[in-house]
């Protein structure tokens, strides 16, 4: 095996090491109207396990913040700026917004 060949049988090495080692993910989470007050956030960075969905990214929030429950069977998801359902599964530095529901006039 010449030196080319054994650089390259590390690197492989070290990428499949350190896919094997992600155990989680770092998120951001963003509160508008209603999940702002009753977080008093206006965002909060979030780990959740590697295989997680956005669902449960919130209710790992409502845990965190009961409050919330106040909004969960109304509020909207949107992940990366694109409405999400609850079954989507998050990825390192992805952003979650929970969206309450508007009202005006």
């Amino acid at each position: 095996m010449d030196a080319t060949e054994r650089e390259t049988k590390s690197w492989n090495s070290d990428c499949i090491s350190i896919e094997n080692n992600i155990s989680s993910v770092q998120i951001k989470v963003l509160f508008f109207a209603r999940a702002q007050d009753l977080t008093g956030l206006s965002d909060l960075p979030l780990e959740a396990s590697y295989g997680s969905t956005t669902e449960d990214c919130l209710n790992k929030l409502v845990a965190k913040f009961p409050s919330l429950e106040e909004i969960h069977g109304c509020m909207v998801l949107a992940l990366n700026e694109e409405y999400a359902n609850y079954s989507i599964i998050v990825k390192d530095k992805d952003e979650l917004a929970i969206i309450p529901p508007i009202s005006g006039g």
